[in-house]
């Protein structure tokens, strides 16, 4: 019995304000000569990342080889002055064509030119087995740029002397019935909490990369390997002067402890030049 006086009298409360709100709205049409709302074009930004040449950071323009062996790892070059893994344009100078690919250090002191070519990069690129070509290989950066986004703006527009604003057309109303919208408002559901935001990584380059290949089906059967090994790869298409590459990925991890055990697996699986990537 409580319960149902206490009901009644929330709903008796809620359908006073109720109409207490419709008796005090207001016309904008009441006053003539004012600003009318009107719809400007407005710009915000949005930022987007773009791969930028750095050749502040490395660049070598000297003879390339592929010795004509098959080699691991997909795209990529590798050369004695090299300090740190870097991702990388190389371009066949002969030919105009280039590939995107990654650079590593070489170990190995071989007679011959300094610059060693992977089989993938070697096919991209047009290269002969043991034959050197000029070869221009230059760093890449990642930069964020601000692109204007149009969206639309309220602004008040002042209106033009002896200008009126027409009539609105007549429009259908209904009586409400306040005790009902009440009780409503009152038996409606609560709203379901939003799920929570996915984790996000404590570490700054989550991902492993495996490798940088010209052809898909490669970068796919490295894929499904990782996967049967119980990781999670990524493949990300990129296309430069409509040359396509894919590259493959493996995470995101959420520490550096997981980010290590992620390479461990890799290169057991015969990728050791595998190296830590922000995406």
């Amino acid at each position: 019995m409580a319960r149902i006086l206490v009901k009644r009298t929330l709903v008796g409360i809620a359908a006073l304000s109720l109409v207490a709100g419709c008796m005090e709205g207001v016309n904008p049409l009441s006053k003539k000569g004012e600003g009318a709302a009107a719809i400007a074009s407005g710009q915000t930004s949005r930022r987007v990342e773009r791969d930028v040449e750095a050749p502040d950071v490395f660049q070598v323009s000297e003879k390339g080889l592929w010795d004509g062996r098959p080699s691991l790892g997909g795209v990529w070059v590798a050369h004695p002055d090299v300090k740190e893994p870097e991702r990388v344009i190389i371009r066949n100078e002969s030919n105009g064509s280039f590939v995107i690919g990654a650079l590593f250090r070489r170990e190995r002191a071989n007679a011959g030119p300094r610059l060693e070519v992977s089989s993938d990069a070697a096919a991209a690129l047009g290269l002969l087995a043991g034959a050197p070509a000029d070869i221009t290989v230059t760093a890449l950066r990642r930069e964020e740029n601000a692109e204007p986004e149009a969206e639309a703006v309220i602004a008040d527009a002042p209106m033009a002397e002896g200008s009126e604003i027409a009539a609105p057309e007549a429009v259908e109303t209904a009586t409400l019935d306040p005790i009902a919208a009440a009780e409503a408002a009152i038996d409606a559901p609560a709203p379901v909490a939003a799920a929570p935001a996915p984790a996000k990584s404590d570490i700054s380059k989550p991902y492993v990369q495996l490798g940088i290949f010209s052809v898909q089906a490669n970068a796919d059967r490295t894929a499904d390997k990782m996967r049967k090994i119980g990781l999670t790869p990524e493949v990300h298409e990129s296309s430069i002067k409509g040359k396509t590459f894919w590259r493959v990925v493996v995470g995101p991890a959420m520490t550096a402890a997981e980010r290590a055990d992620i390479l461990a697996k890799v290169k057991a699986e015969g990728f050791a030049d595998a190296y830590s990537v922000t995406d």
